[in-house]
């Protein structure tokens, strides 16, 4: 019998707003003269079940080819800058590695963002399968994602267990869909939730899982 854990990345394992504030905020002066956004908007804009992002952020109806290339450049460089691991999670990975829990990551941000954040901080090599959006045709809340890396462990319902951790709804209804528990983090950038299952110290995924 396998246990599988797939994490959500920005706001469960890393804080990573900072970064990604400034790099939006670049282009929104460089490219429009736009005021910059704060922290919490972004956030709140990036977790919104409903949204238009390209709007909220430089007030375009979809995202401009000049917009998304200078971004990109932006963020490879600014991405590793402040980003940190929330207290615990570095202890949490360990705990469930030593007991030889297959762990993963299912993120809305491209892969090569997350691997570069994750790799940074010293603990890419904790997970089998990291997953973006760039790498299936619908990000969460559809559970493409999770499907992938649960393929990846040769998953059997019958025998297997996983579990999903993720601190917004996408996270939450992408392991409805996949069929496999949801846990709802609460010590990143979603600080309350009337999930089901909550989970508020990293320590608690550790104590459910084993």
């Amino acid at each position: 019998m396998q246990k599988i854990v797939i994490f959500d990345m920005d706001g469960t394992l890393i804080d990573s707003k900072k970064d990604i504030t400034l790099s939006i905020n670049a282009i929104r002066e460089a490219h429009y003269s736009l005021e910059p956004l704060s922290e919490s908007f972004v956030v709140d804009a990036i977790n919104a079940d409903v949204r238009n992002l390209p709007k909220l952020f430089y007030g375009t109806e979809g995202y401009e080819k000049k917009d998304q290339l200078a971004f990109e450049k932006h963020y490879t460089e600014q991405c590793t800058q402040n980003v940190f691991l929330y207290k615990g999670v570095l202890e949490m990975l360990h705990s469930l590695k030593e007991q030889d829990v297959k762990l993963g990551v299912a993120t809305n941000a491209p892969t090569k963002f997350a691997k570069l954040m994750l790799d940074s901080l010293d603990v890419l090599d904790f997970f089998g399968l990291v997953v973006g959006a760039d790498e299936v045709k619908k990000s969460k809340p559809n559970p493409e994602m999770l499907i992938k890396i649960l393929g990846f462990y040769n998953y059997n319902r019958e025998r297997d267990s996983a579990w999903m951790v993720g601190d917004n709804s996408k996270d939450m209804q992408s392991a409805i869909s996949a069929n496999i528990k949801g846990l709802f983090a609460t010590w990143g950038f979603t600080p309350q939730s009337e999930y089901k299952y909550i989970v508020a110290d990293p320590k608690e995924v550790v104590s459910i899982i084993l």
